[in-house]
This record gives C-alpha cells, structure tokens and sequence, in this order.
C-alpha cells in the first residue's frame, strides 16, 4: 500500500536560531513554513547578509531540489518555528507531473536566482 504525502511528511518545531542547512551544503528537503519565520543567509567572510526571509506558507529549501547543487545560503529560524519537511523524492514527484514548459521555467528561474547571488 502507498503512503500518502501526509504520511511521508515530518513536522519540525525550530527554536529560535536553528540552522537548517548551511551554505555548500546538499539538499534532501525542502520546507514549508506553517509558523514563524526563517532568515535565508549568505556569508561573505565573517559577516552575514540576510538575502530574505521566509514565512507562514512560504517555501525553502528547494531549489537544491531543484537543480541538484549545494545549498546557495543557510537558512536560520528567526523565530520559534515549525516547518513540515518534504523530502527529496516527494518533491521530485509532483515536479515530475507538471507539464515540461513549467519544468524548464522553474528550471530556469533556479539558474537565474543562483547567478544574481
């Protein structure tokens, strides 16, 4: 018997400063942010840049998924948070069903977000 997406997801509650993944990193997840708030940042020597920050019902994490390359930045809760977690393969599996032209768009959307960091 199949497991439903709801059975193959985990939510996580984050405290404040947990870090999900650091930047180099390789990704397996991606995240949904059902509350609280985390901060995407980038380091440039010993300083940090936050590039953004994500919250409730945003989406993290996935552009790893996406095109299968380290982590662009570490992604941080800001705040108390919880997250459901969708792994690798359940993410691969909805891509997979979407029609090809949103495919290379999101495709293309990942290489141009990567080159402008």
């Amino acid at each position: 018997m199949a497991k439903s997406s709801a059975q193959i997801m985990q939510r996580l509650v984050l405290p404040p400063g947990h870090v999900l993944f650091d930047e180099g990193d390789f990704g397996n997840e991606a995240y949904v942010i059902q509350e609280g708030r985390v901060e995407i940042v980038k380091k440039q020597g010993e300083e940090e840049l936050v590039l953004g920050s994500v919250e409730k019902g945003g989406i993290f994490g996935e552009m790893a998924l996406i095109d299968a390359r380290p982590r662009m930045a570490m992604a941080r809760a800001a705040a108390t948070t919880t997250v459901v977690v969708i792994p690798k393969a359940l993410f691969s599996s909805k891509v997979a069903k979407c029609d090809p032209f949103v495919r290379c768009l999101v495709g293309s959307y990942a290489k141009l977000i990567r080159s402008l960091v």
